[in-house]
């Protein structure tokens, strides 16, 4: 699946140590959209696909809108590049 490709972002040895997926999964679960907005925009940064890149994206900004993040600018700004706005 998408989000079981996201590794561990650092000291993926260390068993305390979160995946990005997990991460996610755990924003998701405890509603913190903030932390999801930043989360779907780091999965974005560590991908290499555009399909993939657009999703995360389109995913931080959907959550940027509810809260109004400050970084809902940035995410339009990134999506229209890929023309997805």
């Amino acid at each position: 699946s998408l989000l079981s490709r996201l590794g561990c972002r650092q000291n993926c040895g260390a068993q305390s140590e979160m995946t990005l997926s997990e991460e996610l999964l755990e924003a998701h679960a405890t509603n913190n959209i903030s932390a999801l907005v930043d989360l779907y925009t780091q999965a974005a940064d560590q991908s290499e696909n555009t399909s993939e890149i657009c999703f995360f994206l389109t995913q931080a900004y959907i959550f940027s809108l509810d809260q109004d993040h400050p970084s809902q600018a940035v995410l339009y700004r990134r999506l229209k590049v890929f023309e997805r706005v």
